[in-house]
């Protein structure tokens, strides 16, 4: 009677243990503006490659994840702070952002490139063709980043707190071009109000790697995410979420 106590009691902690270990749940933060990599559909539900991916994650990690969105200028903070655990929101691996937060191997590689209107043909993308132009791009974005260093002595750049506002003004006629993540860039072009517009020159950036970030030093978290990442680009499971979005692969 003893030992079948002994052993119901084992079972129990047991049961216990493998629940509280499929039972952990983590939040993934996201910006949810920002097409087709993460925004909301009609029904307000946040989609896109970078929750497509982070939910791959989760499944592979076997932890349950939810998101939390947040606004862009303050999703680092956001991410410090504990309102999340991880942010899979296109966020480009800097030697400035290493400062604040840690990342994961990247997910994706991004470019750089500018629109403009298709009716000015001889728009080109040189610094001295540049000159006196107004260029918009998204506020805290590697693209700002670029503007303000390579250019921020020859044009005018206005920096926007959403991928979409920069669009509206590029639409009344309140810039000349956005510099903007050539995939972003790409799935605008399709859309209705994308259409007088098209790619200008040679992407200026090509060496743009997108990570996964947590909080400095969350090495066990960093490392589950890794392990995760790898065997979902091996298993094709990355491959499937690439080809729903992309006719190309971005990895």
């Amino acid at each position: 009677m003893q030992t079948c106590k002994k052993f119901l009691l084992a079972a129990a902690v047991s049961m216990a243990f493998s629940a509280s270990a499929f039972a952990e749940t983590l939040k993934m933060g996201i910006e949810a503006a920002y097409p087709p990599f993460n925004n909301k559909d009609a029904s307000g539900q946040v989609v896109g490659f970078d929750k497509d991916i982070g939910d791959a994650l989760c499944a592979r990690m076997k932890v349950e994840c939810s998101v939390v969105t947040s606004d862009w200028d303050g999703i680092i903070p956001a991410l410090q702070t504990r309102k999340f655990d991880f942010l899979i929101s296109s966020m480009s691996i800097t030697e400035e952002r290493k400062q604040a937060v840690d990342f994961t191997d990247p997910y994706y590689s991004n470019k750089l490139q500018f629109i403009a209107a298709k009716k000015d043909a001889e728009f080109k993308t040189d610094k001295d063709s540049l000159k006196g132009k107004i260029i918009g791009a998204q506020r805290s974005t590697l693209a700002g980043s670029w503007l303000e260093d390579h250019l921020g002595d020859d044009v005018t750049i206005k920096l926007y707190d959403t991928q979409e506002n920069a669009y509206l003004d590029l639409q009344a006629g309140r810039l000349d071009a956005i510099l903007a993540d050539k995939y972003v860039n790409y799935e605008w072009l399709k859309s209705e109000a994308g259409k007088p517009y098209e790619f200008k020159g040679n992407p200026v950036e090509e060496s743009d790697k997108i990570g996964i970030a947590v909080r400095k030093k969350d090495d066990a978290l960093r490392e589950k995410l890794n392990a995760a990442l790898k065997e979902i680009i091996a298993d094709g499971t990355y491959k499937k979420i690439n080809d729903k979005y992309f006719p190309f692969s971005i990895l």
